[in-house]
């Protein structure tokens, strides 16, 4: 299998907006960072936006620039095209701090303001989102301008991002079926697990022979994640880089996807077994009764636990309370709910997640008719990770290919 020499290193220029967790409960963002910076010479780079988890801040963003304005004459030298650190920092945005509430959505902010901005720009080209966190901005930015739908394309690095913000993904998903959206759930991991990981190109490895002693932004990367690659984010910028990005059926650094006509959800109305069976990666929507009353439909007034996690619920009226959960490997679930309201509070059951199935895909309505996820096909597979080959495969290329970046700041007494 071969790739068509298109993409970004073949002299295709793409507009990108990067929304990250960065700072958050996710540290490989941080490497994922240092990649796209070592390689934005090739994109027109139009925002930088802070997602919400934990506490990630633009400030975590800057801190990265930071690095890279350190190392930026020495970038300058190989490309006139980099963008200057202030320009970058211009263009760092703070997106929503706190997960949307059940409707999906809540008040406008830094960052879905600047998607709309950038979105409605005199420029034909579209605009890629590359989502390495959570989909708040994006939703709040659909949600107040609509119209800027046509222009965007949005790759999505969901798995566990997506099981943190499941509401803002239904309001997606509800709302803007025809979004032009790649939902990779495990595709990303291919990044790291699996493919040609002899010698100098293992995780460690390659970061001690590659990485270290690479300047600012090598050694900010090396002190990330003990000095492991990981950064499952990047396969959002692998697939501009080198590939076809209009078709996502096609093989590229990033992955290959397929088309899907249907996005799995279950409601259920009563506490589960054991028996009752979910696919992973679809949406679990519970639905409990209790007592009507006087709340804000926005503020959670209860909990669900799984394991050590805990998932906000809300009232939605009509003595309904409503929690949404996305299971993100396959096996066996308990879940306890906790709440000042005594109605609300020791609900409990269990349920069954099983691998994503053609099935649970499938629909004659063809609601989604821009949307793909990861390949089935068992010979794409990681381990359990759907689709994980269709980015192993490259992992030679890319890594020697990011590599040669990492020269472009390595200083002369290095060795």
């Amino acid at each position: 299998m071969s790739i068509a020499n298109k993409g970004a290193l073949a002299g295709d220029r793409y507009r990108v907006i990067v929304s990250t967790d960065i700072g958050g409960s996710d540290p490989d963002d941080f490497q994922s960072m240092v990649h796209y910076l070592l390689y934005s010479d090739v994109f027109d780079t139009e925002g930088l936006i802070s997602s919400p988890w934990d506490a990630g801040r633009v400030d975590d963003i800057h801190e990265v620039i930071d690095k890279y304005e350190m190392d930026y004459p020495n970038l300058l030298s190989y490309s006139e095209n980099y963008p200057t650190p202030d320009y970058l920092r211009s263009i760092t945005k703070q997106g929503a701090i706190h997960i949307a509430p059940y409707k999906g959505v809540s008040d406008r902010t830094e960052g879905s303001d600047w998607i709309i901005q950038c979105a409605k720009r005199d420029d034909a080209r579209p605009l890629y989102i590359l989502v390495w966190g959570l989909l708040e901005d994006l939703a709040q930015a659909l949600h107040d301008d609509p119209s800027i739908k046509e222009r965007l394309r949005v790759y999505y690095i969901a798995g566990p991002n997506k099981k943190w913000g499941l509401n803002a993904y239904e309001y997606i998903r509800k709302n803007f079926p025809d979004l032009w959206m790649i939902e990779n759930n495990s595709t990303y991991r291919g990044w790291f697990v699996g493919g040609k990981q002899d010698g100098d190109l293992g995780n460690q490895s390659f970061v001690k022979d590659h990485v270290s002693r690479h300047g600012a932004l090598g050694s900010y990367f090396e002190k990330h994640l003990a000095g492991v690659i990981k950064m499952g984010d990047t396969p959002s910028v692998a697939y501009l880089l080198k590939g076809t990005p209009g078709c996502p059926e096609n093989p590229s650094w990033g992955g290959r996807f397929v088309k899907v006509q249907s996005r799995p959800k279950t409601v259920f109305k009563r506490n589960t077994t054991l028996s009752d069976v979910v696919e992973v990666f679809s949406v679990i929507e519970f639905v409990f009764e209790g007592p009507h009353i006087s709340s804000d439909p926005d503020k959670t007034v209860f909990s669900l636990m799984i394991g050590d996690d805990e998932f906000e619920g809300f009232y939605c009226g009509h003595g309904e309370y409503r929690v949404r959960f996305m299971p993100k490997t396959t096996g066996s679930w308990t879940y306890l709910t906790r709440s000042n309201i005594l109605e609300l509070d020791g609900q409990s059951g269990m349920f069954t997640s099983s691998a994503e199935t053609e099935e649970g895909r499938a629909n004659k309505c063809k609601r989604y008719p821009n949307w793909w996820s990861d390949l089935l096909d068992e010979s794409y597979s990681e381990q359990e990770h759907r689709g994980a080959r269709t980015v192993n495969m490259w992992r030679e290329q890319f890594l020697r290919d990011f590599q040669n970046r990492l020269d472009r700041v390595k200083e002369e007494n290095e060795s």
